[in-house]
Formats: structure tokens, C-alpha cells, sequence
């Protein structure tokens, strides 16, 4: 893949539309990243592996053999990032259970559920004990749920499923049904990981300097963990790959893929999330993504939206996204973990990380990616890096 040059990214930026209400912060204007501040390193071959940097983190034994994400231990420092976010999903939330480590999650042989949501008249509490209070019932995702508002002057919103205890075997969400259809453009690839099967497709369109060119891109956000948090929890275990699962309710994960903070994305270690690491970012960086394939950048995003004559409803799914697919990269609303205000965004907007950090009014941030349900813009933006976006990863060339 050809190296992203300054020119492309600020070409990608002046690109930019205006974004929307699901997609907040400051993506409501294109980003103009500082310069002290680098973004992906130039002319880094992407099988080579980082030596001697202590700041990257630790991968698991059994993903030993990745190219360019080996891991040299964990960063001593100081300043390792503990925080703890008022979300009040703790003691209320879905806990249909798949293992942490995801194996085989496709198959529903070993899988049951052990959902335990109280029932529309209890009491739910933040993560301080604090009683939430009850807004009313409303409709998301096929359920009927209560909203609650919850947290110190009410700051942030936690929706319930409406449900009782059930059991038996959890049933896989069909990974079909965001594709509109399986046909002959979408080939298979299983994550020896933990054995999860994705599908992914080739794309042809224009890079940010408009010249012709491919990838091939997963047409799913990636699902891998050794550990699942719940909300409020950091991602600081730097020997394990950790993800968030949309309202601390596993079977999210399943159907929209985990969410993952910067750092956790980029391999690196969680200190990386609030101080510069524009030193170890590769070229075609593998971050937490498969052997063999990469973290989807600026000039793949860019090759995807001109693929089609119709921008960013080319990109996203039918399935209750509400888009044409004519690209078939098949984007679904996996929402965003906010670090500050909990889970959001659910079926309404599509979040993903680039490998790029930059500058903004003094704090380091991270480029990423934002489309919106009810919106066809298509604007790069930025998040905190301790905000937890969905992932996709593209084959090497």
C-alpha cells in the first residue's frame, strides 16, 4: 500500500463535511492537526517489528508470531492512566455471557445465556451506589427498554433492556444479514486466534491524492479479546488484548464487533493514550488486527467513499443502518464507549480510530472516522484516545 504522505492527509481533511449530532465532540469541524505533533511514520516497512521500544504492548503467547505488533514489555511509568468513568451499566446490565477470549464465538455448541436484567420496576444504581432515575420505556434495537439518568447532577443517560432472566443457548447473530446478502465479491477469512470467521471483499476507488487503487477490507469491525471490561473500567493490562462490549452486554460484541481505546488498537502501551507514541506508529500498522492484515487508514477510507457515486450512503449497511451498501463495506451503528459519559450511539453512528495522532488545543488526540445514520457526511474528526471505537483491518498487499 502506498505510503499516506502529508499531502494526502491534508487533501483527506480539506475533503471533510461538516458532521452530525450522533458523531460529537470535536468532529463538528474537519481537523487541522498541530505540527510538532507527527502523524503515521514515513516509509516504515509494515512486516518489520518495533525493537527495544518498551513503550509497545505485551501480545499474548499465542499471537507470538505477529509480523509487526511483537511486544517488548510494559513501560514503567509514572503517569499510567486509571480512570474511571461514571457509567452506571454496572449493576443493571445485559450479562449474556460469551467467553472473554471469544473462541470459536461463532459456534453457539459451548454458549449460554445468563442474562440477569431486573425486570422495569428495579432500581438500578451508578457506579457509586448513587439511585438512577427512571426517564420512561422507550424502543431501541427491537427491545423495549427504561431510561435512566444517572451520575452526579444527572450527567449522562443509561438505557435497560426490558427483560427477564432467561436461559438456554445464546444464538450467534447471523454475520450476513449486515451484508444485504452474501455474494460472489465476499470471501472468507478465520482469525486463528480465537477462530472467528470474517468476511471481506475488494474495493476500487480513489486515494486521497485521487489515483486508482484496491484493498482488501474486512466487511466487519474486528472481535478479538483476551479480557472484556465493563464501562468504567481502563484498559491497562498491557499482556492482553482488552475491548469493550457495547453496554457491558457480551453478545454486542458478537454482532457489532468490540471497542477498543487507542493505545489497545495500536498494540501499544495504555500510557500511549495521553502522551505522544508518533515514534512507533508503522507505516501499514498491524495494531491488534489479524497476521497478514492492518489497520484500516485515511487512503483506504478515502479508496472505499469514492468507490461508488454515492458517498457515505455507499458505505453503510441496509440492516438497520439505513444505507445503499453499494461499496459493500458494510458499516453498522456499533456506537462509541465515552470515556466521560458511558456507551452511546448504538444502530445511530459508526466510530473507528485511524493510526494517526494529533494536536488539538494542547491535548493529544487521535484522527478518526465517523458516519452517522441519518446523515451521508463522511468528515474526518478526532476523539480522546481513551474513547473506545470499533476497528477494521485491511489485507496486506
Amino acid at each position: 500500500m502506498k505510503t499516506i504522505k502529508k499531502l494526502g492527509l491534508v487533501s483527506a481533511v480539506a475533503f471533510a463535511m461538516l458532521a452530525f449530532s450522533a458523531c460529537d465532540d470535536d468532529s463538528s469541524s474537519p481537523v487541522k492537526p498541530e505540527p510538532e505533533v507527527s502523524s503515521e511514520a514515513d516509509d516504515v516497512e509494515s512486516s518489520s517489528s518495533v525493537e527495544g521500544k518498551s513503550e509497545e504492548k505485551g501480545s499474548s503467547a499465542k499471537d507470538a508470531e505477529s509480523s509487526s505488533s511483537v511486544k517488548n514489555g510494559k513501560l514503567s511509568s509514572s503517569s499510567t492512566v486509571k480512570y474511571s468513568s461514571s457509567n452506571g451499566t454496572a449493576n443493571s446490565s445485559s450479562s449474556s455471557v460469551i467467553q472473554n477470549g471469544d473462541s470459536h464465538e461463532g459456534s453457539s455448541a459451548t454458549q449460554s445465556s445468563s442474562s440477569s436484567v431486573k425486570s422495569s420496576s428495579s432500581k438500578i444504581t451508578d457506579y457509586t451506589g448513587v439511585e438512577c432515575e427512571t426517564i420512561g420505556s422507550t424502543y431501541r434495537d427491537g427491545r423495549t427498554g427504561i431510561r435512566y439518568v444517572c451520575g452526579e447532577d444527572y450527567k449522562y443517560k443509561v438505557w435497560v433492556p426490558e427483560e427477564s432472566s432467561s436461559s438456554g443457548p445464546y444464538e450467534p447473530f447471523d454475520q450476513t444479514l449486515p451484508l444485504d446478502g452474501l455474494s460472489e465479491k465476499y470471501k472468507t477469512f478465520t482469525d486463528s486466534r480465537n477462530g472467528r470467521v470474517y468476511y471481506y471483499l475488494t474495493i476500487v476507488g480513489r486515494d486521497t491524492n485521487y489515483v486508482k487503487d484496491s484493498i482488501q477490507v474486512m466487511a466487519q469491525n474486528l472481535n478479538i479479546a483476551d479480557v472484556t471490561l465493563k464501562g468504567g473500567e481502563n484498559m491497562t493490562d498491557d499482556t492482553k488484548i482488552e475491548r469493550y462490549c457495547y453496554n457491558d452486554d457480551t453478545t454486542k460484541c458478537d454482532r457489532y464487533g468490540g471497542l477498543y481505546q487507542w493505545a489497545e488498537m495500536m498494540g501499544f502501551n495504555d500510557s500511549c493514550n495521553t502522551r505522544s507514541c508518533a515514534h512507533l506508529i508503522q507505516e501499514n500498522h498491524q495494531g491488534i488486527c489479524p497476521k497478514g492484515w492492518r489497520i484500516m487508514n485515511i487512503n483506504d477510507f478515502q479508496i472505499a467513499l469514492t468507490s461508488t457515486d454515492d458517498h457515505a450512503n455507499g458505505l453503510r449497511s441496509g440492516y438497520i443502518f439505513s444505507g445503499s451498501n453499494k461499496s459493500g463495506l458494510s458499516l453498522t451503528g456499533s456506537g462509541v464507549y465515552d470515556h466521560q459519559k458511558g456507551f452511546d450511539d448504538i444502530d445511530e453512528a459508526f466510530y473507528m480510530y485511524y493510526p494517526v495522532e494529533y494536536l488539538y488545543q494542547g491535548s493529544l488526540r487521535a484522527l478518526s472516522q465517523c458516519i452517522g445514520r441519518r446523515n451521508d457526511g463522511a468528515g474526518i474528526s478526532g476523539n480522546p484516545r481513551l474513547d473506545a471505537l470499533s476497528v477494521r483491518c485491511v489485507k496486506l498487499k
